[in-house]
């Protein structure tokens, strides 16, 4: 199928510019990215939070919360992984240009898949934040049991432990 002539982008009445006029903030996508267990989620809902209180629109899309949801057909191999990134990215895109400060809390291990994000980004400010914090930490933490159950044998494909993550070059 040739999307070209088979689709066409509808041009709405109300744009990004309107919306933010409307709320009195610009919108944008900050993407927490790191290890499992690095405090990703908890820093975005922080910041949801106070940005909540006072007056700003926002929302956190959350790994987990997605993986129950929207990407619920997505495992852990490599693919699955760049699937799961460029679904999330495209539903940041569309709620950014809803006018809303988005934060999205996601391991995203590939660079290529960060690229990805950035390149799709083209017309919403995006931030990426790495959220820094050593595999030892990590484990130490290990709020869901992850890495004692990749270490275990019961979890494949297990960022940090049998599969990469690529660190950020130029993370804000």
């Amino acid at each position: 199928m040739n999307k070209e002539k088979t689709f066409f982008p509808f041009q709405p009445n109300i744009l990004c510019t309107d919306r933010h006029i409307l709320n009195g903030h610009r919108s944008a996508l900050i993407w927490f990215t790191g290890l499992s267990g690095s405090g990703k989620s908890t820093l975005a809902h922080a910041l949801e939070d106070r940005l909540y209180r006072m007056g700003v629109r926002s929302y956190v899309l959350d790994g987990d919360n997605i993986r129950y949801g929207l990407n619920k057909d997505l495992g852990l191999t490599p693919e699955d992984r760049k699937e799961n990134i460029r679904r999330i990215a495209e539903v940041a895109k569309l709620m950014a240009d809803a006018g809303i400060l988005v934060f999205a809390a996601f391991i995203a291990p590939y660079r290529e898949s960060r690229e990805l994000i950035r390149g799709l980004m083209d017309d919403v400010p995006y931030y990426e934040c790495y959220v820094k914090c050593d595999l030892d930490v990590c484990e130490a933490r290990d709020p869901k049991n992850l890495y004692k159950r990749a270490r275990a044998g019961e979890i494949d494909n297990m960022t940090g432990i049998s599969a990469p993550y690529e660190e950020p070059e130029n993370p804000i």
